[in-house]
């Protein structure tokens, strides 16, 4: 079931939202929460209800895990230590994921090193393993660090399940969503938040309908369909791309703030209009901030961060984007990627070291420039995807130009929404009042959306691949 669907916007989520706040309104709020767990889940299942134990199996295992490692522990020789417990947690969430996304990778690789002919499992990636894995890691490192409290087992149920960023993200952590939900004011309706929710959801699900799918016709004909590409083509490509992923993971995110938000939860805030960054730095505190902030705080602080020599420092970037990287897709292309992110890093750290400064304007160019080519490599499914592209766009000799307007209005359009307008995060930190020139825009949005969707032209979304 996705966001942008009929069944989920007109059938699901008006159902979930009534039945919750009529249960609260009847003082039943054990029933309302349980409902609420049982209609993620619900939602999860909608895709394959195979790997519903999957995730029942690993939100129980988690949270007797995080239950011991909250508890004291009498350290004796027949009992295991907070440390030995924390590492068997994460280990095993881990190996979870890595036999679903990773274990074919392996074995292709082993198979071309040794020269053997290992069958591969050709498994099917269970649905937001990837976010639910990470965010359940962040609980228990939290635990052990007694960063937590103990809640009871719904909430915590919530907290794992709730069907607006389970998919996809944002990665939440404990302390910002179990209080949340043991919050009795959150249990009445709050018309500020259902309008506010409303008016972010359609900007989100018009990203996504509206422009992301758009630019996916052109980027996947540059990729995946062309066999050369000129100057002119290559550069459309990267950029309708470099567009796509951008309106579809953050469509992706708005619609989730909005839905949360009709049920009083507030989730962080996942994208701060990151195509405007002046440096690669600066772009990863604006892009996917709650992935940023989890390979900060349990890979890249752990691994001794900037505390050590510098060159402990750079080898702890390049090490955390690498992984961080692998964590996006199990094929070489993906570590490249994140191989070139952690010594763009590495190369930003050095430049201000030196005291360099550098104009406004041409900071923004090297940036988005450098992040555009970098995603050539995060969208091809080949290496010689990648190569196709790249050559085209330093194709200078061939200028042959097959003009297609439609294409580039569109990436002008692009250019003006990600660097010029205000992301919706300036919209959760401000007076909302839901004026009239709001309620146009999240009626036309919607209408829109609605007719493009009866047309049957919309599609999953991107991060539901990683």
């Amino acid at each position: 079931m996705l966001f942008n669907s009929y069944e989920f916007i007109f059938v699901f989520l008006p159902i979930t939202f009534f039945i919750y706040f009529y249960l609260n309104h009847k003082r039943l709020t054990i029933a309302s929460k349980g409902f609420l767990v049982f209609s993620s889940l619900f939602f999860y299942s909608w895709w394959n209800i195979t790997y519903l134990p999957l995730i029942l199996i690993s939100m129980l295992f988690n949270y007797v895990i995080g239950n011991s490692l909250n508890k004291e522990i009498v350290e004796n020789k027949k009992s295991f230590s907070k440390k030995s417990i924390l590492i068997f947690g994460i280990v095993c969430n881990i190996a979870l994921l890595g036999y679903f996304k990773y274990a074919d990778f392996f074995i292709e690789n082993f198979n071309f090193a040794i020269g053997t002919n290992v069958n591969l499992l050709h498994l099917l990636l269970p649905l937001a393993i990837y976010f639910f894995t990470f965010q359940l890691v962040a609980y228990l490192v939290d635990s052990y660090r007694q960063e937590t409290k103990e809640y009871d087992f719904l909430n915590y149920a919530l907290f794992v399940t709730f069907f607006p960023q389970l998919i996809a993200g944002p990665i939440v952590h404990h302390n910002e969503m179990m209080p949340q939900f043991a919050n009795n004011r959150n249990m009445v309706k709050n018309y500020r938040n259902i309008a506010l929710g409303l008016f972010i959801f359609s900007i989100g699900l018009f990203k996504k309908v509206v422009i992301a799918d758009t630019f996916s016709v052109w980027a996947t004909a540059g990729f995946d369909t062309a066999t050369t590409l000129n100057l002119f083509e290559a550069w459309a490509t990267s950029l309708s791309y470099t567009f796509q992923l951008y309106f579809d993971f953050s469509g992706y995110t708005d619609m989730a703030i909005g839905i949360a938000l009709l049920f009083n939860i507030k989730l962080p805030i996942n994208f701060n209009s990151p195509y405007k960054a002046l440096n690669i730095q600066d772009f990863w505190r604006r892009w996917h901030i709650t992935l940023s902030r989890f390979l900060r705080d349990y890979i890249y602080i752990p691994l001794g961060g900037n505390k050590k020599s510098s060159f402990r420092t750079y080898s702890n970037l390049l090490a955390t984007f690498v992984i961080g990287g692998f964590w996006h897709g199990a094929g070489w292309t993906f570590l490249f990627w994140g191989f070139l992110h952690g010594i763009a890093l590495i190369i930003h750290r050095l430049w201000s070291n030196l005291g360099f400064k550098m104009w406004t304007w041409l900071a923004w160019l090297i940036t988005f420039n450098f992040v555009n080519i970098a995603w050539v490599f995060f969208r091809a499914k080949e290496w010689d995807d990648a190569v196709k592209v790249l050559g085209g766009m330093t194709k200078i000799n061939d200028l042959s130009i097959n003009i297609n307007y439609l294409e580039i209005v569109c990436i002008l359009l692009g250019f003006i929404i990600v660097v010029l307008l205000k992301n919706t995060g300036y919209y959760l930190n401000k007076k909302f009042t839901f004026n009239l020139i709001e309620i146009i825009i999240t009626s036309l949005f919607l209408f829109i959306c609605i007719l493009i969707i009866r047309l049957g032209k919309s599609s999953e979304f991107l991060y539901f691949n990683f």
